[in-house]
Order: C-alpha cells, then structure tokens, then sequence
C-alpha cells in the first residue's frame, strides 16, 4: 500500500520518489546517502552527527563544496518545521568550511536548488558552497 505526499510514496518494496521529469527516484539508491553512510568515498571537509560537507565531483568554481545532512530528505519541499535545525547546522557547516578553504573574508555563495526544474539532480537536499572567483548576478 501506498501512503504519504503523491511525490514522496513508500511501500513495503521501499521509499521511492516520483517526480514528473524523472520518473521514479528509488531513494536507497542515493548517492548521497551512501556517502553520509560510508559507502562511496568522498573528499569530506566537514562532519558531524547530523551535516556531512564534501568536495563536487563537478565543481563550478575554485571552492566547491557540498553540505548535506545525514538523514535523507528530498527537497527542500520536502522540509517539516522541526527540520529548521537541521538547515540551520547545515549553514553553519558552510560557515567552517568557507573558513577552512580560506573564502570567507573573500566572500562565498550558499545555494540551494529546488527540484528539476532548477537544476536539482540529486534528490537530496544539499547546500552548495562556492568561492574562490567573482560570483555574479544574477546566477542562472
């Protein structure tokens, strides 16, 4: 049986994600739980028990980090009120890091992209960190 949100549907075979563009989204198969698992290798910069910070395997500037929480939430859509804590420790990860690659004073861009349609292809949230040249506006 299914229940939850039409987007985000479990069911005894597992949770998987439904999104209009990309089909069925089988959430044991994310990449990036398996990173915050252990699974896959990662340059990490930054962990905690919650907040797992990693180097894009494709990264759009010179400083190009990734900061996920642990727990698998798909979207920000996805976000429930008791999550504004988890971001929150995902901001201040960003914070390290920028500190820690050396972009802080310099200035750094936080970014968070909501579902296909703004470029999100992992459907688990993260905040992408990035510094190290001019960041323009607007982006996109």
């Amino acid at each position: 049986m299914w229940t939850a949100a039409p987007w985000l549907m479990h069911s005894s075979g597992g949770a998987r994600w439904v999104e209009q563009n990309y089909g069925e989204y089988d959430m044991t198969d994310c990449i990036f739980c398996k990173i915050a698992a252990g699974e896959i290798p990662a340059d990490i910069l930054y962990e905690n028990e919650d907040v797992l910070a990693f180097r894009d395997l494709n990264p759009q500037a010179p400083t190009h980090v990734l900061v996920i929480p642990r727990r698998h939430i798909s979207t920000l859509n996805d976000l429930q009120p008791e999550d504004a804590e988890l971001v929150g420790k995902m901001s201040l990860a960003a914070k390290t890091v920028a500190r820690q690659e050396g972009i802080a004073e310099e200035g750094y861009r936080t970014v968070f992209n909501c579902n296909a349609g703004a470029g999100q292809t992992v459907f688990h949230i993260h905040m992408h960190v990035l510094g190290g040249r001019p960041m323009h506006w607007p982006p996109g």
